[in-house]
């Protein structure tokens, strides 16, 4: 299931005041359920491993979104937790760079989790307004990595 998705669904259980919501997706499933005032998400059976997120960190994904809000713009988040990298190497140029105009779908920076590299790309077009992270700092989930305008 798409972390995008299941953000979305955390957005909609805060905003609808339910106390929990389940939802299937051919074999894979995921239930959030309301602990105090944060979602808490917890997978149901499922043959493929589902993201859990702990309500610690539903809570500083909620600070970092906050934080990521002050600045004006798009901003592109983190879609797991891993380390970040601007560059395919430590030898190669940036992604991005601050001034750069970038396309929907254009690779912005990497996350390497697991071992296995992940290709963020950007949600949408414009110029990259900022960068909020390092080359190789360790990110959050749904932390907000750049800014676009």
């Amino acid at each position: 299931m798409d972390i995008r998705k299941v953000k979305k669904l955390m957005e909609l259980l805060e905003q609808s005041g339910m106390a929990e919501i389940e939802i299937k997706e051919g074999e894979e499933s995921v239930k959030i359920s309301r602990f105090g005032n944060a979602p808490l998400i917890t997978p149901a059976v499922s043959q493929q491993p589902a993201a859990m997120v702990t309500s610690s960190q539903v809570e500083s994904t909620t600070t970092l979104a906050n934080k990521g809000s002050e600045a004006s713009g798009d901003l592109i988040s983190s879609p797991m937790v891993g380390t970040y990298y601007s560059a395919p190497s430590p030898s190669a140029k940036p992604f991005v760079t601050v001034g750069q105009h970038v396309n929907k779908g254009d690779t912005v920076g990497i996350i390497e989790a697991m071992k296995i590299m992940n290709q963020i790309e950007a949600d949408h077009s414009g110029t990259v307004a900022e960068i909020l992270v390092k080359d190789g700092e360790a990110v959050e989930f749904g932390q907000a990595l750049i800014v676009i305008q």
